[in-house]
């Protein structure tokens, strides 16, 4: 099957009734039994519905008919028209996950998608900020709320808050008035899955969030604001695009970094508190990771750049 017959458009073809009754039935499962946000619900329908959109163009009119080659076929086809590791293996641990789920609910006899191998991700580590940089991005909000106009109040808490604690672009924008203890200097985030955790944070971040709160808040708030702690200038809950574009305006500022949206700021705070010797665990349980695995990620960018100071400083070098 050449490139053309597999681009995302294709996901747009009629399914045989099979294939949409099980479509319906993972998406319950994944809603219900596995409480996967709205937005992860989406994703994997995404590349479960591009599945069976190839599988039922190449014959198949039942979950049975899909093989072990129709598997691999599909991922050939995506391969061959350039699309990027990642995206190869996230779709390849989708298939595995709707087929493991349709053995289950006995809708195949057999999983073909056992043997399936996903190519590996290129290892590229995640972008971090400098110290320096860091300092430069808070002096530069700093300055922007000098005449005490709303959206910088906002900007800066947001910045401050999403560096303090490495909580995600969604966790932010999620949170509500009650969430946030600014005495304690915690929040209560809802993460994937629904996991609840609190995360602190510090005195720089506690001030920008009590400024955004008492002064720029209620002047954006109105009776469509609800109990959200970040607005946009309409009154309404930011959402995580707003929040993106702040942070896209703030780096591009900076000129000599390669961080393009907030996550960087997450990754940056997670390496930030292992190169000040916070505990691996600790680090884990702040980011909400679900396993160790995914944090030791961070220790990597750590012993890079101290390879890259070494081989800069040392003499012998």
């Amino acid at each position: 099957m050449s490139s053309a017959d597999i681009p995302e458009a294709q996901g747009t073809h009629p399914l045989p009734e099979a294939f949409d009754s099980a479509l319906d039935g993972f998406a319950r499962y994944l809603s219900a039994e596995r409480a996967r946000s709205e937005h992860t619900v989406r994703a994997y329908l995404t590349d479960v519905r591009h599945l069976l959109g190839y599988a039922a163009e190449a014959g198949a009119a039942t979950l049975s008919d899909i093989s072990l080659g129709t598997l691999r076929s599909w991922l050939g086809a995506m391969n061959g028209a350039g699309m990027a590791r990642s995206t190869l293996a996230r779709r390849t641990a989708t298939a595995r996950s709707f087929m493991a789920w349709a053995l289950r609910e006995e809708l195949i006899s057999t999983d073909p998608s056992l043997r399936l191998k996903a190519p590996k991700r290129n290892s590229s580590l995640p972008t971090v900020l400098r110290p320096a940089q860091v300092d430069e991005l808070f002096r530069t909000l700093a300055d922007e709320v000098a005449d005490g106009q709303p959206l910088p109040l906002r900007d800066r808490a947001m910045i401050e808050l999403l560096y303090a604690t490495g909580i995600r672009v969604s966790e932010l924008s999620g949170l509500d008035i009650d969430d946030v203890d600014n005495e304690r200097r915690t929040i209560r985030v809802l993460g994937k899955g629904n996991k609840e955790r609190t995360v602190p944070f510090g005195l720089p971040a506690a001030v920008a969030m009590d400024d955004w709160l008492r002064r720029g808040r209620p002047k954006l708030s109105d009776a469509q604001s609800g109990p959200a702690v970040f607005l946009g200038q309409r009154g309404k809950r930011v959402d995580p695009r707003q929040v993106r574009s702040v942070s896209a305006r703030l780096f591009a500022l900076l000129g000599d970094t390669s961080a393009t949206g907030p996550h960087a700021l997450r990754h940056s705070a997670a390496t930030h508190l292992l190169d000040g010797g916070a505990d691996l665990r600790a680090v884990q349980e702040i980011l909400g990771h679900s396993t160790l695995a995914t944090t030791q990620l961070y220790t990597h960018v750590s012993v890079d750049r101290l390879r890259r100071s070494y081989q800069q400083a040392h003499p012998r070098a």
